[in-house]
């Protein structure tokens, strides 16, 4: 199978392309830099330049696959309402480029905000408006399912981790680092939901291939991590005091991370290894802190 990939230098993107290629498909990856490009050719993909700003530049790409993975999502924080809004005209557009085709489109969503603490399991849907993200990929994705597009979503957990990890816990180091202490809030019992970057991106592949249109896919290797767990971890492998925040300092410790440091994720992925046959064999995500990679 021909596969368009966009974000395919990215750290779930790139890993996806690596699966892809091993597994025997061809990859098309989306490029918006020359750097990008680079990497995406290093790995042995075709490239193809464009950006998620240029929606016809996505239509022109989805056109030339058999088959859409969308992981391409900029991370600036300073304009996060914006981004929301590209990410949604961007699979908009390839929704519209593969409309009627039964071809499969993989979208990346997210587990941080669902299910408040308790169990969530993949037949919960997100209602849009429900949270303070701005960012909604689930409602076109759906909408694609009922014109004619094998269209899905990965949901990835709060912490994908691994080594060259650039996410949540990486962020948690260098504000541990920043303030002397590795910290949790309150009695730090809230969770995340965690799975390794490799294990996330054979979810990826698996979706393409067997996927079922309308389907949320969870990309949870281990449903819920406690956060006091990881502050520790992290304290550990910076020979750091591990504090707990009181709950009305938080957001002075954690500045605007305060949001997602109080993420309480537990997400189940039984239906997904059912259905998909997928089963996560990486690292967990304490034993991965523990291996030492995130320090060096």
């Amino acid at each position: 199978m021909r596969v368009f990939v966009t974000g395919a230098s990215g750290w779930v993107g790139s890993a996806v392309v690596n699966e892809l290629l091993a597994t025997g498909h061809s990859v098309l990856g989306l490029a918006r830099s020359d750097a990008s490009a680079e990497a995406v050719r290093r790995a042995g993909a075709e490239v193809y330049r464009g950006s998620l700003e240029d929606p016809e530049s996505l239509r022109k790409g989805a056109a030339t696959a058999d088959g859409v993975i969308h992981t391409a999502f900029s991370h600036d924080f300073s304009k996060f309402v914006q981004n929301g809004q590209d990410e949604m005209r961007a699979i908009a557009a390839l929704s519209d480029e593969l409309k009627g085709s039964g071809k499969p489109l993989v979208v990346t969503s997210g587990l941080a905000f669902l299910g408040g603490g308790r169990l969530a399991t993949e037949d919960e849907a997100v209602a849009a408006g429900t949270h303070a993200v701005p960012r909604d990929p689930e409602t076109p994705t759906m909408a694609a399912a009922g014109n004619g597009v094998r269209s899905s979503f990965v949901r990835l957990s709060p912490s994908v981790h691994g080594d060259g990890d650039k996410g949540f816990v990486r962020m948690l180091i260098d504000i541990a680092r920043a303030k002397g202490v590795s910290a949790y809030i309150g009695d730090g019992l809230n969770t995340w939901a965690a799975v390794h970057r490799f294990d996330a991106a054979k979810l990826f592949a698996l979706a393409l291939q067997h996927g079922v249109a309308g389907a949320h896919y969870h990309a949870a290797a281990e449903q819920g991590v406690i956060f006091r767990d990881i502050a520790e971890a992290i304290g550990h492998g910076l020979n750091l005091p591990i504090v707990s925040i009181a709950p009305d300092k938080v957001a002075e410790h954690f500045g605007w991370f305060a949001n997602f440091a109080g993420i309480n994720c537990r997400a189940s992925s039984e239906k997904t290894q059912h259905d998909l046959g997928w089963a996560p064999t990486g690292p967990g995500l304490i034993e991965d802190i523990n291996q030492g990679h995130y320090f060096a």
